[in-house]
């Protein structure tokens, strides 16, 4: 509306239009709802309307269907459906989860307050608005038929009695519409506002796409969990058991063999053949460690302890299982940080400690080292904190100059009492 050619635009028609089809729609909606109402009531004396009192209850939902389409006349930003699709298909889901949702609640409300109030404001404001300085304009149209030539009234009114002055009247008259389709717009826009505060709320809109990306997030991170163990349990039922055959047959093969060349090949590729079986077995322990998925993280984390280079504390139990996306986060921030510590920190021993309490994981690695650790400084914490804020968790590094260093991990989760839970 600030632009300056708004009237010579088509926005002042969209507001017309607006106004004009929200009083036909209000009368509709007024006329349904009261004609669902009252055969509801009169069945009910027989409870055979009872059943039909949920099509009282659910007939806000066309409404607001119609009026988010009447929104685009005033509104180039389309407001979204605020329903959820049911998971199973039929009538039966389809209506538990209707009633069920507020947004079909707040629906009724609008269309009751549309039937009851708000057409008739959309009326009202187009008949004072825009009839009367129509009604201006055509002074001179009126004075030529309906009063002969000689006088006719302004808004039943003020009388005129001379042309010179209709048609001074009528050129006021576009000017006082001109004014009127700002009026108009201010109407319009007002009322589109309560529209979509009403039914079509932006912030329940980022609101429900904000639920539906954590959603996305938390599938994401299991479904990533999925296929890092299936490539486990791949590589670890296919490639590592070809591997193990082909070094039990090198050996085999070297023993046949006499002392000489052949012999000294066969024992090279022997080695060779322990040595990738060696890289694969890690590799898979750090792709997704079997004492991880067998024995939980406990386990994990002694286990992790053991293979540091450096003594490590342990002081972590679980009362349960945690999800395995969890487990999964948990184990591998501890690897990390104690490969960091073997590489950076020059400590001389390191604890692990942490529990779960108040639905909360707690995870702390703790060294007595010389400390300044930086997670900007490619130390590898940066991803596993993406990882673990995909979860809702948070990881803290307090590293002054001089240490000590300390690394926090606090992740929100239940515990299960099998391995076989998921986030």
């Amino acid at each position: 509306m600030s632009r300056p050619d708004f009237l010579l635009s088509a926005w002042p028609w969209r507001s017309v239009a607006y106004l004009l089809t929200g009083a036909a729609t209000g009368v509709a909606t007024l006329v349904v709802i009261v004609t669902v109402a009252a055969v509801c009531g009169v069945l009910a004396l027989v409870l055979v309307g009872l059943p039909l009192l949920v099509l009282l209850a659910l007939s806000g939902i066309p409404v607001a269907r119609v009026e988010r389409r009447r929104l685009r006349l005033i509104d180039h930003d389309p407001a979204s459906d605020q329903h959820r699709e049911p998971t199973a298909p039929g009538l039966r889901p389809w209506l538990t989860l209707r009633l069920r949702e507020q947004a079909t609640w707040r629906e009724l409300g609008y269309a009751l307050l549309f039937a009851v109030l708000l057409w008739p404001v959309d009326a009202l404001a187009i008949t004072v608005v825009l009839l009367f300085p129509l009604s201006v304009v055509a002074t001179p149209l009126l004075m030529a038929t309906v009063g002969d030539g000689e006088e006719t009234k302004v808004l039943k009114q003020w009388t005129v009695t001379t042309w010179p002055t209709a048609f001074g009247v009528a050129v006021l008259g576009l000017l006082l519409m001109g004014l009127c389709c700002y009026v108009l717009g201010v109407a319009a826009g007002a009322r589109g506002r309560l529209v979509r505060l009403l039914i079509a709320s932006r912030e329940d809109e980022l609101g429900a796409r904000v639920v539906e990306l954590a959603s996305s997030r938390f599938r994401l991170v299991d479904a990533f969990e999925a296929e890092r163990r299936r490539i486990e349990r791949d590589l670890h039922d296919g490639a590592q058991q070809r591997l193990v055959a082909l070094t039990m047959t090198l050996g085999l093969a070297r023993l046949d063999v006499a002392p000489g060349p052949l012999s000294d090949q066969l024992s090279k590729a022997h080695e060779e053949a322990g040595l990738a079986l060696a890289e694969l077995r890690e590799l898979i322990h750090g792709i997704h460690p079997k004492v991880l998925a067998d024995y939980g993280l406990p386990a994990a984390v002694a286990d992790a302890a053991d293979r540091s280079v450096i003594p490590v504390d342990v002081d972590f139990e679980l009362p349960g299982r945690l999800p395995r996306s969890v487990e999964s986060a948990a184990y591998f921030v501890v690897c990390e940080a104690l490969a960091n510590v073997a590489r950076h920190s020059g400590a001389d021993r390191a604890r692990v400690s942490g529990g779960h309490r108040d639905g909360r994981l707690f995870l702390r690695v703790r060294d007595d080292g010389r400390g300044g650790a930086d997670t900007s400084a490619g130390s590898g914490l940066t991803g596993l904190a993406d990882r673990v804020s995909a979860l809702d968790g948070r990881l803290a590094l307090f590293s002054p100059p001089g240490g000590p260093t300390l690394l926090l991990v606090e992740v929100p989760c239940e515990l299960a009492e099998t391995a076989d839970c998921s986030a």
